[in-house]
């Protein structure tokens, strides 16, 4: 994930522009000096004297492997991989040397990994999501997670996520890992089999996280973990812990002292379930069962928002529609941004005043009818979109004919699932579909008043609350919720019954309900198990 360098080297980020892309692009964010140095802290608690850094960068492993090692009298061997000399050059302005670099291989770490073993491992890797991945790459990957776990992964996995495979690989019997990465890590389609492979053949010693105010990258929108894992027999519990101070103590403190030094203030430390964490998400909180709860499955179905696949060609303003004479009955009321919805209810007035600034309200939603068939000038509009070769689009390729439009009935309720703290449910009081900014609620029964009361219930702060339990957080508090997660939002029982709302059946998901524990429980539990 590479995300700020050194406190005496910080990495400037542009908010913006070509500068950030690039970055974004090749994944190249650096690790502030007081993870690094808690992280090579932890790897060589167990006695190593070779530290290898999969993902070299600007050097900030090599340096904390350094400072740790004047500070316990101790000498380490500094061996890399890097595919980027252009970083290389950075860690020697940073201070390295070219006899610290010695021991780093210019390659590719996936497709090109050393042939040897190693006592301690320690990365930021390229924090590089799969939608910036070349086909060709992703189905390498792929091949390659087949071929060390036993399947391939999801295709929405990072490079960082193969990284940590890779390195796994290479990590020698009884030796340490540690690794920075995304929450996504833990939170993606493919977490499950990921985590439950590395649980069952590994010892996961540790997941530490930080709370907003210590993020490691506060200019980045990304949840940072550190896991720490050893190559020995997995037990059933690891510790948990989150940070709250940025600085070298108290989280140094604990990896140097192989993570036997109570929790002071600042870091919160406590044991976990290995079973439980899997089935919470490792980058969540320990969550208490509690009987009797309800999820959103027991009262409404979730769908994602309609992928038109051409938005300039198919979500049309007003203006634009009549010009282009498009038949009527192919127009539907849309909304296709979340910041287009003020509030957490949409009415026919707002789409008419984006209307009026020029928004796009209208919907071009075709049916599979042939050409032929449609009027005169939505024919020769679909003609125009062949022409421009709107059908050849990856996902509208997938159509038959590519011109038919997604269908959905119009949701009651609307989600804005991803949002800097604005995930809210809206009340679609303008019958508008909604593109795939929205998820789409459809309470399970369509009586006015029964969907009233379970708005107000999601809508309740104890509810969206428990969002963060079921959706992918990202840095700035920002957090994405996929429909099926969105199914399974725990909903308060008392909010539930407060609003009237029935419980008297069995529920549809036969859940039980997840608490967060309290933090207080965190900062006295023990240390053995």
């Amino acid at each position: 994930m590479r995300v700020s360098e050194t406190a005496a080297y910080p990495q400037k980020l542009p908010a913006t522009g070509p500068v950030r892309e690039a970055l974004r692009q090749a994944g190249q964010f650096w690790t502030p000096d007081w993870v690094a140095q808690a992280m090579v802290g932890y790897v060589t608690a167990g006695g190593a004297d070779r530290v290898f850094d999969p993902a070299v960068g600007a050097g900030a492993f090599f340096r904390a492997a350094q400072a740790v090692a004047a500070q316990t009298d101790r000498c380490f061997t500094l061996l890399g991989t890097e595919i980027d000399p252009a970083a290389l050059r950075q860690a020697q302005q940073h201070g390295l040397t070219a006899e610290d670099l010695a021991g780093v291989q210019v390659c590719d770490f996936i497709r090109n990994p050393p042939d040897s073993s190693f006592p301690a491992i320690v990365a930021n890797p390229p924090y590089i999501r799969h939608h910036r991945l070349t086909p060709d790459l992703k189905t390498e990957l792929r091949r390659l997670s087949g071929q060390l776990i036993g399947k391939p992964l999801d295709g929405r996995a990072g490079l960082h996520v193969y990284f940590l495979l890779q390195a796994l690989r290479l990590l020698a019997k009884g030796g340490r890992l540690a690794f920075l990465l995304p929450a996504d890590t833990c939170e993606g389609v493919f977490a499950s089999d990921l985590w439950r492979w590395v649980t069952h053949n590994y010892c996961l010693d540790a997941v530490i996280t930080f709370t907003q105010d210590a993020a490691p990258f506060p200019a980045v929108d990304t949840n940072a973990l550190i896991f720490l894992i050893k190559n020995t027999p997995p037990p059933a519990q690891f510790y948990w812990a989150v940070c709250s101070v940025t600085g070298k103590e108290p989280l140094k403190a604990w990896t140097l002292a192989d993570l036997t030094k109570p929790a002071t203030d600042g870091l919160a430390v406590h044991p976990r379930s290995v079973a439980e964490a899997l089935a919470t998400g490792l980058s969540r909180p320990p969550l208490v069962p509690q009987p009797g709860t309800v999820t959103l499955a027991d009262f409404a179905k979730v769908v994602r928002g309609i992928a038109t696949g051409a938005n300039e060609f198919f979500f049309l303003t007003c203006a634009q529609a009549a010009t282009l004479g498009i038949a009527a009955e192919f127009l539907k009321p849309a909304i296709g941004r979340v910041r287009d919805v003020a509030g957490d209810l949409l009415t026919q007035e707002m789409l008419d005043q984006l209307d009026r600034k020029g928004r796009p309200t209208r919907l071009f939603a075709p049916d599979g009818r042939p050409l032929a068939l449609y009027p005169e000038q939505t024919r020769s509009y679909l003609e125009q979109g062949e022409r421009l070769g709107i059908g050849t689009r990856t996902l509208i390729s997938t159509r038959n004919p590519w011109y038919k439009m997604e269908t959905r009935s119009t949701p009651a309720i609307l989600f804005a699932y991803l949002g800097r703290r604005e995930a809210r449910f809206i009340r679609n009081g303008a019958g508008a579909l909604p593109l795939t900014c929205f998820l789409c609620v459809y309470p399970r029964d369509s009586d006015a008043l029964f969907i009233e009361k379970l708005w107000h219930v999601l809508s309740h702060p104890l509810t969206l609350a428990n969002l963060s339990l079921v959706g992918k957080s990202y840095g700035s508090g920002a957090i994405k919720v996929e429909p099926r997660a969105l199914e399974s939002l725990p909903l308060p029982l008392s909010v539930v019954q407060e609003a009237g709302l029935r419980t008297d059946t069995p529920p549809v998901s036969n859940r039980a309900e997840l608490l967060p524990m309290a933090p207080q429980q965190a900062h006295q539990a023990t240390f053995s198990w």
